[in-house]
């Protein structure tokens, strides 16, 4: 393998692996053994949350000063790739021991002075402690400088400290600690609450308690005291760990009722938020110009709508308006401006969030932990869209009720048809496509009109199954049996107010009202032990939650004009 090739591949930063590229092609050994040992130096001097730029750093190796001296990068990748340039710089240059001046160390050797592992002192490697190559009897080995050792030493006390311990647990006490380890599983411990008993009677770290009774299990998968702690969990426990941490539990509370580490815990509520965020409706309506935005141009996009040219006037109510009609004159209608405008802001948010779903998918398809700052954006990206998209409805929803009039007849409910023509409304809006210069009101108009044209129709050739010429007949005596198809409409314009007030509700509150009567035609009332369980609190905050809720929905059914015999 010649030199050009041994350069890893591992590398965060591209400008540091084409540096390490040239030094190892292009620079004389004795070059190569000064740059080592400055970027070892340098290595001492990064932060990892600061940033650094390239020149700055090109100069401290090599001297020099490149033309892309202004690239800055994040401390962290770094350090990550300062320890691969001076690995792969100093494999094409092995020493020889009387080259050194200062004492080597083999791998053996530094993990007995440590009281580690030979496994340890690879892992540290990857941390700071950075190795060499030397010539030692015709072979190349890797080994230590002592200068390296005691700056790492000085640096990282704390981990060499922490990692020594486990390997002065003596063989009489390890089997103590799993001894002590079953008899507390075996009367209901979780893991992290024996990992933290065992830690404070003993006198050892946490750590080094969890590091033990993992080895053992791993060891002895058939007699394992936590057979399940790192297994599999069931995609019901990680929803239901979900659902918890959103109705606001902490994740210590979470991580003690299901027995979980907290880090454990933290992986599931990625892995089930990412998993939303990937099931999240982003569908927009392409426009050229998203992709070349410049900054100013999208300040101008997310801002605010233009104002009206004409003063906004409170529109004046047709007398005898139910409350849901009488709130609709609330909302100003928009002008053509405005609703260009908030039509390219709801799809450019949904085009920023989409493109930034395609770099969380990447993410997960290598096996990555979800970004969190990506996932936050992209729920704010989309809660922002949202938020315009209601704008839109609820500026046009007086265009649905007036389409509706014209439409309604003795044999159709007029809130049916308003409830109707409002998800016409809603997937017009999500269909509508600004850029061709139309109005949106006429796209909605023919939108929700074919949809009564198709419905209407429907239910008049059902009714028309049950009608009869000889009507006659019926006219002689009168029948005195119930009505079934008045006795469905009524039974599901019940389920629609009852629906309407529910809606009104907070998250928590409707969730207990269905639960514990029933109103979910898939799932059987539950006790109110039972609606506590499922939500993660007592019985008796569910009875207290449930009072409130009632008489929320009583005030609600007033105002409505329900009768609350009708919901019962």
């Amino acid at each position: 393998m010649t030199e050009t090739l041994k350069v890893s591949a591992e590398y965060r930063i591209p400008a540091i692996r084409e540096l390490c590229y040239q030094v190892v092609r292009f620079t004389p050994s004795a070059k190569k053994i000064e740059q080592t040992n400055r970027a070892e130096a340098l290595l001492s001097e990064i932060k990892p949350d600061k940033w650094y730029s390239y020149g700055w750093i090109c100069y401290k190796i090599t001297r020099f000063r490149p033309d892309n001296a202004g690239e800055q990068f994040l401390g962290e990748d770094l350090r990550h790739d300062l320890i691969l340039f001076i690995e792969d710089v100093a494999e094409t240059v092995p020493l020889r021991p009387e080259d050194v001046s200062e004492k080597i160390y083999t791998l053996q050797e530094l993990a007995k002075d440590f009281n580690v592992s030979t496994k340890t002192i690879t892992r540290w490697r990857r941390a700071g402690l950075v190795s060499r190559r030397f010539l030692i009897d015709g072979r190349v080995r890797v080994g230590f400088l002592e200068s390296t050792v005691k700056r790492f030493a000085s640096q990282e006390h704390t981990r060499i400290n922490r990692a020594s311990q486990f390997s002065q647990v003596s063989p009489e006490e390890r089997q103590a600690i799993i001894e002590r380890a079953r008899r507390l599983a075996q009367a209901g411990a979780c893991r992290s609450e024996v990992v933290k008993r065992l830690a404070a009677r003993t006198g050892r770290s946490m750590e080094t308690i969890r590091y033990v009774l993992q080895q053992y299990d791993q060891a002895n998968p058939d007699m394992a005291i936590f057979p399940d702690a790192r297994g599999p969990m069931s995609e019901e426990t990680k929803e239901r760990v979900y659902r918890d941490y959103r109705a606001g539990e902490s994740v210590d509370v979470i991580a003690k009722r299901y027995c979980l580490t907290r880090a454990r815990v933290m992986r599931v509520i990625d892995e089930m938020r990412a998993k939303r965020i990937m099931d999240l409706p982003l569908d927009y309506i392409p426009n050229e110009t998203f992709e070349k935005v410049t900054p100013e141009e999208e300040k101008q996009i997310l801002g605010p709508p233009p104002p009206s040219p004409h003063p906004t006037r409170a529109a004046k109510l047709p007398p005898g308006l139910p409350p849901y009609l009488a709130s609709l004159y609330e909302v100003p209608l928009l002008t053509q401006e405005q609703e260009v405008h908030l039509f390219r802001k709801m799809n450019y948010l949904k085009f920023k969030a989409s493109k930034l779903r395609e770099q969380l998918r990447a993410e997960i398809d290598a096996r990555k932990r979800p970004n969190r700052a990506l996932m936050d954006e992209i729920e704010r990206l989309y809660e922002e869209s949202v938020k315009t998209k209601n704008e839109i409805i609820s500026a046009n929803l007086r265009l649905v009720v007036s389409i509706a009039k014209r439409h309604v007849g003795p044999a159709e409910n007029f809130f049916e048809l308003v409830s109707d023509g409002n998800m016409s409304l809603i997937r017009a809006v999500e269909k509508f496509d600004y850029s061709r210069g139309n109005k949106f009101s006429t796209y909605a108009s023919w939108a929700i009109m074919k949809n009564f044209a198709r419905t209407i129709p429907d239910e008049h050739r059902y009714r028309d199954r049950f009608r009869t010429s000889q009507n006659e007949l019926f006219t002689l005596t009168q029948d005195d049996r119930s009505d079934q198809i008045e006795q469905e409409t009524s039974q599901l314009q019940r389920e629609i107010q009852l629906q309407n007030i529910l809606h009104r509700l907070d998250e928590r509150e409707r969730q207990i009202i269905i639960r514990r009567f029933g109103l979910d035609r898939e799932q059987e009332p539950l006790t109110l032990k039972e609606v506590g369980a499922e939500l993660g609190v007592t019985k008796e905050r569910v009875r207290q939650l449930e009072a409130r809720a009632i008489d929320k929905l009583r005030k609600l059914a007033e105002e409505e004009k329900i009768e609350l015999s009708d919901l019962e």
